[in-house]
């Protein structure tokens, strides 16, 4: 019981921190129903095993990056629940790589409100987990993703945008004005 509701605090913590992010984007609707399905006992179950173990205490799982790359897991069971998560929500961008017959994968540009999800989603993970500086797990961690260079060029002004920000707060804080 203690690993569900450590699982379950954690999530409405995301929740809270990628709807914040997301009304910064225009994106109320997208802000309510971001990632209901981790809800649903599919998901539910192998994330609450993967990530707090038998006894509830909490397993790490990234690497020194933030980074969590589930394709090593050797738990069949995990796998296929982030399969089915990364599937069912289009702010994943593996959703938007599409594996070809003829083997290798075809990387499609993003919709304009699944980046901006997709942002608000690294926004809100990072400050549930305590590491609200977005900019600098994107700058450690991009060459590990697959994003159309429409998508990746995107990402990059908003990063960027992001940084700025977020140094000029600083400097306001220094100077006492926040």
């Amino acid at each position: 019981m203690k690993a569900h509701l450590l699982y379950l605090k954690y999530v409405i913590r995301h929740k809270w921190f990628v709807f914040l992010a997301c009304l910064q984007y225009g994106l109320v609707w997208r802000g309510i129903k971001h990632d209901w399905h981790k809800f649903l006992p599919d998901e539910w179950f192998p994330y609450v095993r993967f990530f707090y173990g038998k006894n509830g205490e909490p397993v790490q799982r990234r690497d020194s990056t933030g980074y969590y790359k589930p394709t090593d897991t050797g738990n069949a069971a995990f796998d296929f629940a982030w399969l089915l998560h990364q599937k069912r929500a289009d702010h994943h961008w593996q959703w938007w790589v599409l594996p070809e017959d003829e083997g290798g994968l075809k990387v499609l540009s993003m919709s304009d409100v699944a980046r901006r999800e997709m942002i608000a989603d690294w926004r809100g993970a990072g400050k549930a987990q305590g590491s609200p500086k977005t900019w600098e797990w994107w700058e450690a961690n991009k060459h590990k993703l697959q994003l159309h260079p429409d998508t990746r060029a995107w990402v990059e002004v908003e990063m960027a945008k992001l940084k700025r920000s977020h140094e000029l707060d600083e400097k306001a804080r220094v100077l006492g004005i926040l």
